[in-house]
């Protein structure tokens, strides 16, 4: 009869953890949610309407919005395409060569090995902004200056990346499977783009999201190199149509805008989340 008191007990204070678990995350998530679903009401709204304050349901303006924001001065579509040429390349790059640079600190022995690792931690320390005025004159003596090369091979150098993706090595990939493979006559290449590039599937899919969203919303470093219109991402041109004169000062094209620069990351975030689903589901079957 004891036993069985403490087991309904039992239950019932799992059911109870997961009660509140659920309500919190079910709290959170609606206060994540909730401010998207004010930038989409907003971009339904008109500028004199959104002058009026805050309403929960959508107006009939978006598609005057779309069509101003569009036929207007500032090139949207070239824009997008900047933006999502920038943040692609710069994520495969940076999720490729971080991954290299861990493979081989992780899988070979030399003597400077400690002193590159830490070498690197010490240059992941250093905010962008100390190292920009350096930057921006060794673009201009390059004459790179309008151009989507500083903004995309730089991002090989990756120093978060790499640290992540050595302490996901330390704890998914046993140095068992490389000599393995080195001993059935695998090349050093093939072993890392057959075996280890799938093994990292998920780390590489949570690194490629967060690449690819902080070139999308980087606004400082693109600002200081690109000047034409026709070079200029997203970031920049929502930056201008915000500060503009209140003559041609449109929030309902601010909505928008902002509104259509965020689709692109949600479509890589969906792609890319089967891969994190597969390894959280992974770690759970090896723990």
């Amino acid at each position: 009869m004891h036993d069985e008191n403490a087991k309904v007990s039992k239950g019932i204070g799992i059911k109870g953890r997961r009660v509140i678990a659920y309500t919190f995350l079910i709290i959170i998530s609606f206060l994540c949610l909730f401010w998207f679903y004010v930038l989409f009401i907003n971009a339904t709204r008109s500028h004199s309407e959104l002058t009026k304050g805050f309403t929960a349901l959508p107006s009939s303006h978006l598609w005057e919005n779309w069509t101003n924001l569009v036929n207007g001065t500032l090139p949207v579509w070239s824009g997008l395409f900047n933006s999502l040429l920038i943040s692609t390349l710069s994520a495969v790059l940076c999720t490729y060569f971080s991954t290299m640079t861990a493979y081989a600190i992780h899988a070979y022995e030399f003597k400077l090995k400690k002193f590159m690792f830490t070498f690197i931690l010490m240059i992941m320390m250093i905010p962008t902004q100390v190292t920009a005025l350096g930057f921006l004159q060794l673009v201009s003596n390059m004459k790179l200056e309008d151009s989507f090369i500083p903004l995309i091979v730089p991002a090989i150098a990756a120093p978060v990346t790499f640290f992540y993706m050595k302490q996901y090595m330390e704890s998914s990939l046993p140095l068992s499977l490389v000599e393995a493979a080195r001993i059935d006559g695998s090349g050093e290449f093939r072993t890392f783009n057959t075996i280890i590039i799938p093994l990292m599937k998920p780390a590489i899919a949570v690194q490629a999201i967060f690449t690819f969203v902080s070139n999308w919303n980087n606004y400082f470093t693109p600002a200081l190199i690109l000047h034409d219109d026709s070079k200029k991402t997203l970031p920049i041109l929502i930056a201008q149509l915000r500060a503009a004169d209140w003559l041609k000062f449109d929030m309902g094209q601010v909505y928008v805008m902002i509104a259509f620069s965020i689709f692109p990351v949600i479509i890589v975030y969906l792609f890319l989340s089967k891969f994190i689903v597969q390894g959280v589901a992974m770690g759970s079957v090896k723990g």
